[in-house]
């Protein structure tokens, strides 16, 4: 058996063209075939949006869930700074992925798959953000944006993740993000990436000529390898047309000078503003913010590490400072709604067109739980002003997939399952 491979290099990406028990060596010729994206631009007005925001170790759970369930939820001290919006959001308690894994399985807090579950699986770990992106990124110059940081305990944001099982390397902080919302490239770089483009899609063209005549000589298990590699070409055909597309299309005009970096306490507002000026921009349509890597406590006047806070082992102390930090994140986030619900979209808010998802991928950090997720679902359209306790388990038990497959169907991606799912009944 021959077990040649033919590389291709594109856009960052390396496919493989697998290995093909059924034939002796790999064969090429040119194949033709329609653009793998649409040429339309993005409506603008009116779509469909969703952000979700997701904290690395959790929230005190204790201070977040009230007792009551319905409308008449009584006011907790996490729920406080949400108290004025809260007609726009869900408070869900019972919503998880069933899984364990403690500060390794956060990771799945948008994918209910845990890493070394995914191999198997056709769609691998892939997060609820990037299989939307995948479906109807094309739409806007930005197919998806991932907010993070690159430190902290695991070296790295965790919250996005490709069907292929790569980590979105997310933005930073505030001034690369707003560099990619409103500065062009210069025209040097514009003229350097039309090169690069055509060389890609000359690279890319092979790939598919070799593949397609291979198509016609393997059986039917290798056939199936094919299938995937043509899956994988398309999606680069798909990232490197969007690129093209947009190119030479001005960027919007900002409405404030480039803000500086600073740290990711201070900086948080300033991201949550740039993301929504990214959705009211029509920039993109599906965004991630993830809060825990470089979210010191020092500059919150707390000389202790965040990682060793979570871990309280119910020292009152412990639990105060963690409170201060909580509360800190989500007086931003209910700014973050509040904005939204004031800009307008069409006949809209913006906010009644975005769903909003905040929580985290683990329960309770002190105990490694990752169940009983802390989840508000916000804006959207949904009917809201609750607190919902959902069966968590039994053969009842809903999973928070089911959530993510109603978000998917209301951004009109057509899928009946995501996930965990079991449905999208929540």
């Amino acid at each position: 058996m021959n077990r040649r491979r033919f590389i291709l290099k594109s856009l960052g990406a390396t496919l493989a063209l697998p290995s093909l028990p059924s034939l002796p060596s790999l064969l090429a010729s040119a194949v033709g075939g329609s653009s793998a994206v649409q040429t339309a631009k993005g409506a603008g007005a009116g779509s469909r949006r969703f952000v979700a925001v997701g904290n690395l170790l959790g929230y005190q759970v204790k201070q977040l869930f009230p007792e009551t369930t319905g409308p008449a939820y009584e006011q907790t001290t996490l729920l406080k700074p949400l108290w004025d919006v809260r007609k726009h959001m869900t408070v869900y308690r019972g919503l998880d992925h069933g899984i364990k894994g403690g500060h390794f399985a956060v990771h799945s807090f948008l994918s209910g798959v845990l890493n070394s579950e995914a191999q198997n699986r056709p769609l691998g770990n892939v997060t609820i953000d990037q299989f939307m992106a995948d479906a109807i990124g094309h739409q806007t110059r930005f197919p998806s944006l991932t907010v993070g940081s690159e430190g902290g305990i695991h070296g790295g944001c965790q919250i996005a993740w490709t069907k292929s099982g790569v980590r979105v390397p997310p933005i930073t902080g505030p001034a690369e993000l707003f560099d990619r919302l409103f500065v062009s490239d210069s025209q040097e770089r514009q003229d350097r990436r039309k090169q690069e483009n055509r060389l890609q899609a000359s690279i890319l063209d092979s790939g598919l000529a070799d593949a397609n005549r291979l198509s016609k000589q393997v059986n039917r298990e290798d056939k199936a390898k094919l299938d995937e590699y043509f899956t994988s070409i398309r999606d680069v055909e798909k990232r490197l047309e969007l690129r093209q597309r947009w190119a030479s299309l001005p960027k919007p005009k900002p409405p404030f000078d480039r803000p500086a970096n600073k740290n990711k306490v201070e900086d948080l507002p300033m991201l949550y503003e740039l993301i929504a000026l990214a959705l009211q921009t029509d920039s993109t349509r599906i965004a991630t913010l993830e809060i825990g890597g470089d979210f010191l406590p020092q500059n919150l006047g707390i000389d202790k590490s965040y990682h060793g806070l979570s871990h309280h082992g119910n020292d009152e102390a412990a639990i105060k400072h963690l409170i201060t930090l909580e509360t800190y994140q989500i007086e931003h986030f209910g700014k973050f709604l509040t904005r939204l619900s004031k800009m307008d979209d069409g006949e809209r808010s913006l906010l009644d067109s975005t769903s909003v998802i905040f929580g985290s991928g683990i329960g309770d950090a002190n105990t490694h739980k990752n169940s009983d997720l802390p989840i508000i679902l916000a804006g959207g359209g949904y009917r809201h002003g609750e607190f919902k306790k959902v069966p968590s388990s039994g053969p009842n038990k809903v999973p928070l997939c089911n959530l993510f497959v109603d978000i998917a169907q209301r951004m009109g991606v057509e899928t009946e399952s995501f996930g965990t799912s079991t449905g999208r009944t929540v």
